[in-house]
């Protein structure tokens, strides 16, 4: 399996998870001039913006390790341009990062949601 399509199965199975956990997904692979966010929910009275890492194999780190100090800048603002272009939208947000382990097969081994993931970056 290539990049792209680990890539794209890991959203999936991310925004399958996070529904079940009560997140309403408004947009997926949302892309502006800053640059990409791969799932764009609202959880209660919260708008969030979901970073999704997928790994399977962990030579490399763990998912959640893997953001660059630039993917989080590009992130940030994103979200802001996001906020900015859109109406009625809870005054509340955060970003979410949801790690995904694979395995060769592609099923999930590990699926874990770290809330407020760019706080104290």
């Amino acid at each position: 399996m290539d990049r792209k399509n680990k890539g794209d199965l890991g959203e999936r199975i991310a925004g399958d998870f996070l529904q079940k956990k009560g997140y309403r997904i408004l947009e997926t692979n949302y892309r502006c001039r800053w640059g990409e966010i791969d799932i764009v929910a609202r959880q209660r009275d919260c708008l969030v913006f979901i970073e999704v890492r997928t790994r399977s194999n962990l030579a490399f780190g763990l998912p959640e390790e893997s953001l660059s100090e630039r993917k989080i800048e590009h992130l940030e603002k994103t979200a802001h341009f996001y906020r900015q272009t859109h109406d009625k939208l809870p005054d509340s947000w955060r970003i979410d990062l949801v790690a995904v382990e694979m395995d060769a097969a592609g099923s999930p081994r590990r699926i874990e949601v770290f809330e407020n993931a760019l706080e104290g970056q």
